[in-house]
């Protein structure tokens, strides 16, 4: 026998593509129900999840395929309890597929499994099971979920610390049914790309500097610097010269901002120019020397009286 290991990021990149692929028909179909009425599909996601993983099944497993995430990694499913019984092996690679049985229990833990659990425990969660002192019955139902929950993850851990040491059955699924993985064929090298990776750590990275950065920025700074550049100014100009520079509102007790004439309310104008003596106009640039009544019912005044 010619001993060949299996590849355990392999197997663990299979399984991520396929939740990947899983995440993708989703987000399609999802699509094809968005003019429908708002959270109508929320109430049907553990559904619409089992029909896609019975999709994904009922193409690949079922029909003796690998997955999409299988086949991208080159493995398959082979029946482990058949190599078993024949003794003599020479590569490691060979061997019979999943039986119907196999196929179906498959099918009944992962695709009937996954919907039950989460029905079960979203019903559990909205009748409040846990925070029922009064109804016993409930209380140890809730208890009993909660365990099995917790011996599920133990034994999942179990079984990741044998299959890190082995490299045989990635989950709790595939051991019971003694479904390993195999590569479909001999002559296939791992060839990974760090593109993607490289490109998304520079957007993280990148990110990360601009939440940093914005709080510190000076947002009126920032649009008088890319004001010369915006390109609906000519449309816009009318809407800004009848709104404060300020607020972005009609201005309240208007006053004119000397020498610009521009509009202002006057307490924004007058906040503004007391707190800063050197205040520019937002929408020119130029210093407020003065500030006068819109409509000239009052003499010009010092803002920074």
């Amino acid at each position: 026998m010619i001993p060949i290991s299996i590849s355990r990021v392999n197997q663990f990149d299979a399984a991520r593509l396929d939740i990947e692929m899983s995440a993708m028909l989703k987000e399609q179909l999802v699509k094809v129900f968005s003019l429908m009425k708002p959270g109508m599909l929320f109430q049907y996601e553990p559904e619409l999840d089992a029909f896609l993983e019975f999709l994904i099944w009922r193409f690949s497993i079922w029909v003796d395929k690998p997955t999409p995430g299988n086949a991208l990694m080159d493995l398959r499913y082979r029946d482990e309890r058949a190599m078993e019984s024949r003794g003599k092996v020479r590569t490691g690679l060979e061997g019979p597929g999943l039986t119907i049985a196999q196929k179906i229990w498959y099918c009944i833990a992962t695709v009937g499994g996954q919907y039950t659990w989460a029905r079960l425990q979203s019903f559990s969660a909205f009748r409040r099971w846990g925070d029922s002192e009064q109804r016993p019955l409930a209380r140890r139902a809730w208890i009993l979920i909660q365990r099995v929950e917790g011996l599920y993850k133990a034994a999942s851990f179990g079984n990741l610390l044998i299959f890190l040491y082995t490299g045989r059955f990635r989950n709790l699924i595939e051991r019971v049914l003694q479904a390993r993985l195999v590569y479909g064929s001999p002559n296939m090298n791992r060839a990974v790309s760090f593109e993607y990776m490289n490109r998304q750590l520079v957007w993280n990275e990148f990110s990360e500097m601009l939440l940093l950065l914005l709080p510190l920025l000076n947002s009126s700074s920032v649009k008088k610097f890319l004001g010369p550049f915006s390109k609906d100014k000519s449309s816009s100009s009318k809407v800004d010269d009848d709104t404060c520079p300020i607020c972005q509102a009609i201005p309240t007790i208007p006053f004119l901002s000397l020498p610009c004439q521009h509009r202002y309310c006057y307490y924004c104008l007058r906040t503004r120019c007391a707190a800063a003596p050197s205040f520019r106009c937002p929408r020119c640039g130029e210093p407020v020397v003065a500030m006068q009544r819109h409509g000239g019912l009052a003499g010009n005044t010092n803002p920074n009286q």
